[in-house]
């Protein structure tokens, strides 16, 4: 199954991505700020992030930014989740070249979903 890299300084934000990812049979690791995230990202090369924005040294804008510059990094597609929930925020997410943008607090099958479409992954229900 895909190996998910969470980007994220919250501990309980982490402990419901973690919980629900692993739930659907992902692997998954954990960074707590951007520039852990990016160090992870290069050694591990996970399928998909899931970026926070608000960490404390890199942000999520600047890290995203960073990756899907860089050709080694730029083809892991990258999904922005923040509390920042005004379109601006999501416009800027994308433009730094996020594939997503989803807004705290995110439901089990939205979070699912998302990574099942940009994994082109098959389409199950949360459900079951």
């Amino acid at each position: 199954m895909a190996h998910i890299l969470i980007v994220d300084d919250s501990p309980t934000e982490v402990y419901v991505f973690r919980t629900i990812l692993e739930k659907h049979g992902y692997t998954v690791s954990v960074a707590g700020d951007g520039e852990e995230g990016m160090e992870r990202i290069r050694e591990e090369r996970p399928d998909l992030v899931l970026m926070d924005i608000v960490m404390p040294g890199l942000n999520g804008f600047q890290a995203t930014r960073q990756l899907t510059r860089d050709p080694e990094t730029s083809s892991i597609p990258i999904v922005i989740i923040s509390t920042k929930g005004e379109e601006s925020d999501r416009v800027w997410g994308l433009r730094q070249g996020a594939k997503d943008y989803l807004a705290k607090p995110v439901s089990e099958e939205q979070l699912i979903g998302k990574i099942r479409s940009l994994l082109g992954e098959e389409q199950r229900s949360c459900h079951g």
